[in-house]
């Protein structure tokens, strides 16, 4: 009976709003109330005033990637550097038994408006699948467009990047017919994919794009295939024999690089081959060669690095095809080992002006007393961003990083120069075209436009 009377007693005062007890309830649900709302704006719910400003940042803090995550993060901890800037919510991809999406689905149980990461392909697909059904923007820090979709953007400057660049430059210059030789590897895929992409948005002719084996006979019989040179060898007419005494030497080919010049896990490199002194005897005019038809294109794309450069690097020269009739095309990754590519003078890649990366450097290394690499560049320019859209955006507004405001066509400033997003999860890079020199290293031929453009990427 007690139990009842109670229960009938607190209906009576809870309906009395005047009572004391229903003023206590009163300042208890307030109490209740206060708490819920401190407790979603330090992350722990969903409706937090300032949660949609709060930035989710997926990167590996554990395990065998853990070294470059750190400093990634450093980096973007880094850019974040006003006391008004949005909170970071860091999680660990690589935390036992954690993952990628689960990295995701614990930022938008956060509340975070945006996520930066993760930093592989493979943790971008797992992220991905969390954070587009949620309508959350992720910025990861893949150069693989693969996993480019609305709502998701690569970071990394991608395959496709480099070679619109090149091709777009070249085609100014009065090249019309583009082929590609590359290796069978993911890269290789990417660059022959985007040369087919790029010809066809242009309106050039559909290239010839062929995947070679790992052996220098397999390369060199591809290659010779590819320029048809058996076609060409045949039009080339027979030496005169007034010409020389003796019997005319056969059209000599352009002296073989040594492969080990061009290894970039080798930075001592090996030295060239030395003539021997049969070779240094013989007289100069029997190694003069007979000109050669161009190859069936102007332009040719590459994209081994390594000793397997080096075997395309021969076959080019069995092939006779060189910079004189073609322009030779390859991936940024050549910039690492440009001083051992003078075979291949006049040839280019696309890469960033390393000029424009110079105050980051100076700044990391001030206060951390180590080069820091690109990755680092790509977290840094990534909170950046978001700094930067913070400030612009709205009073009153609780988030900033809507589809809109993330593909403004302005772009934005990076430490790798401009970039830029389009709705359909394309990232667009202002890229400089470097061409190797004669005794190595290369130089900016064509600067970065300055400016970005809505077609482009």
């Amino acid at each position: 009976m007690r139990r009842q009377t109670f229960g009938t007693q607190m209906q009576g005062q809870d309906a009395d709003s005047a009572s004391p007890r229903a003023a206590c309830k009163r300042l208890l649900l307030a109490g209740l109330a206060v708490s819920a709302l401190t407790a979603c704006a330090s992350g722990g719910g969903h409706h937090a005033p300032h949660a949609g400003r709060n930035v989710g940042v997926l990167l590996p803090l554990s395990g065998n990637n853990a070294r470059l995550g750190q400093e990634m993060l450093t980096a973007t901890r880094m850019a974040m550097n006003t006391p008004t800037a949005p909170t970071l919510d860091v999680h660990d991809t690589a935390a036992p038994g954690s993952s990628a999406g689960a990295a995701a689905q614990a930022a938008i149980a956060a509340g975070d408006g945006l996520i930066l990461g993760p930093l592989t392909t493979d943790d971008t697909a797992q992220a991905a699948k969390v954070s587009v059904p949620a309508n959350i923007p992720m910025l990861a820090f893949t150069s693989d467009i693969s996993v480019a979709q609305p709502g998701v953007w690569a970071l990394g400057i991608a395959p496709e990047q480099q070679v619109r660049r090149m091709v777009l430059a070249a085609h100014q210059q009065g090249r019309q017919h583009f082929a590609a030789f590359l290796p069978n590897n993911r890269l290789g895929q990417a660059l022959g994919q985007a040369l087919q992409r790029v010809c066809e948005e242009n309106g050039l002719q559909s290239p010839q794009v062929m995947f070679h084996d790992n052996t220098q006979e397999a390369v060199t019989a591809s290659l010779k295939t590819l320029s048809a040179y058996d076609s060409r060898a045949a039009s080339v007419p027979p030496p005169d024999p007034a010409a020389a005494t003796g019997a005319a030497p056969a059209p000599a080919a352009p002296a073989q690089p040594d492969a080990a010049a061009v290894d970039p896990t080798n930075p001592d490199g090996a030295a060239p081959a030395q003539p021997t002194a049969q070779e240094a005897a013989t007289p100069a005019a029997a190694a003069t060669p007979v000109a050669f038809p161009p190859p069936p294109f102007d332009a040719l794309l590459l994209g081994d690095t390594g000793l397997q450069l080096g075997q395309v690097i021969n076959a080019l020269a069995q092939a006779h095809v060189d910079s004189t009739q073609v322009q030779i095309m390859g991936p940024g990754l050549w910039g690492a080992f440009a001083s051992k590519l003078g075979t291949l003078s006049g040839a280019w890649y696309a890469a960033p002006d390393p000029a424009s990366r110079q105050a980051f450097v100076q700044q990391f290394m001030a206060r951390y007393h180590h080069m820091p690499t690109p990755l680092a560049d790509l977290t840094y320019d990534s909170a950046a961003l978001v700094k930067a859209l913070d400030q612009a955006r709205p009073a009153g507004s609780p988030n900033g990083y809507s589809v809109q405001a993330l593909t403004r066509p302005d772009g934005f400033g990076g430490v790798d120069g401009a970039f830029g997003f389009l709705e359909n999860g394309r990232t667009r890079r202002d890229l400089a075209v470097f061409q190797i020199l004669p005794g190595g290293g290369s130089r900016i031929v064509i600067p970065p436009a300055g400016r970005l453009r809505r077609s482009a990427n």
